[in-house]
């Protein structure tokens, strides 16, 4: 492979390309303000993601954008993205971007096995064009950086990442970003299902986390749902946040409030009509 970092996926096999329009002209973002907290914690994602190879430092770049830090699940830790609205502006959108989350989660219905693979650094992993990479540039509190392979927020990254398991589409396998399902219908074809999605996998030199894959289950968690042979499910946790949920204070407690209804939408009838009130909420200016 060139000397583009660790990306392992062969470039002959899966490659990234931004395609920006020839007459884009390049835009620089002022660098934000950043609270202590997270100026740390983009310090240690700068560590973690130059020892892994997949950023460098680039000292007078055209396009330039900035990191934005949202809370991970824990709601402890941060997690570093980049946002590339501006350059995202001038690429042009592949037809074929990310499944929706209602058809991977129904897919699963029927199925006697379940197998859930997370994939390591998911979209790291597959590299991106030499031409485009300085493009990819971002400024932080130390340094301007850019991706030499493919970074969640770049236009069409979903279209990209799916081409690795593209011949089991519809077939065996579902996925969304870097949640992978295998679907077993029968149990007899458990391991003939594995072996063949195993096979595409090693041949893209694809990596999973060992620590977060399940395999031959009955059922499981995906993408906020609990799915089984049988049926799918709420997530007792997703409910369990609107029970407990305090009254909206706040135009930011309503926003909270109405997403948490929209990710269980598919279980409550006429949510619309019930849910009336609290997105009223939504455009109320005054709180106090």
């Amino acid at each position: 492979m060139e000397a583009c970092g660790y990306a392992w996926v062969p470039r002959e096999l899966a490659e990234h390309q931004l395609k920006v329009f020839p007459n884009a002209k390049p835009i620089k973002q002022r660098l934000r303000r950043f609270t202590p907290e997270k100026r740390e914690a983009i310090r240690a994602e700068l560590t973690r993601l130059k020892a892994a190879g997949f950023i460098r430092e680039l000292m007078h770049p055209e396009w330039l954008a900035n990191p934005v830090l949202v809370l991970k699940k824990n709601k402890k830790d941060w997690r570093m993205c980049v946002d590339y609205t501006d350059l995202n502006k001038h690429c042009p959108i592949d037809p074929f971007g990310f499944p929706r989350i209602d058809q991977v989660v129904d897919s699963t219905a029927g199925c006697a096995l379940l197998s859930f693979l997370d994939c390591y650094s998911g979209y790291h992993q597959i590299s991106l064009a030499i031409e485009d990479q300085e493009k990819t540039a971002f400024i932080t509190p130390f340094c301007a950086y850019y991706y030499t392979s493919m970074s969640f927020g770049l236009k069409n990254d979903g279209a990209t990442d799916q081409t690795c398991l593209a011949d089991h589409w519809g077939k065996r396998v579902k996925a969304y970003v870097d949640d992978v399902v295998i679907k077993t219908k029968n149990a007899e074809d458990f391991i003939d299902d594995l072996q063949q999605v195993f096979d595409s996998l090693r041949k893209f030199r694809w990596k999973l986390n060992p620590t977060k894959c399940v395999f031959g289950v009955p059922a499981g968690q995906l993408l906020g749902f609990v799915v089984s042979n049988r049926e799918i499910e709420a997530n007792p946790k997703k409910v369990k946040a609107i029970l407990w949920m305090h009254p909206p204070r706040s135009q930011k407690d309503a926003q909270r409030l109405t997403g948490c209804m929209v990710a269980l939408s598919r279980f409550i009838s006429r949510l619309g009509e019930r849910g009336m009130p609290f997105y009223k909420l939504l455009k109320k200016e005054d709180w106090f």
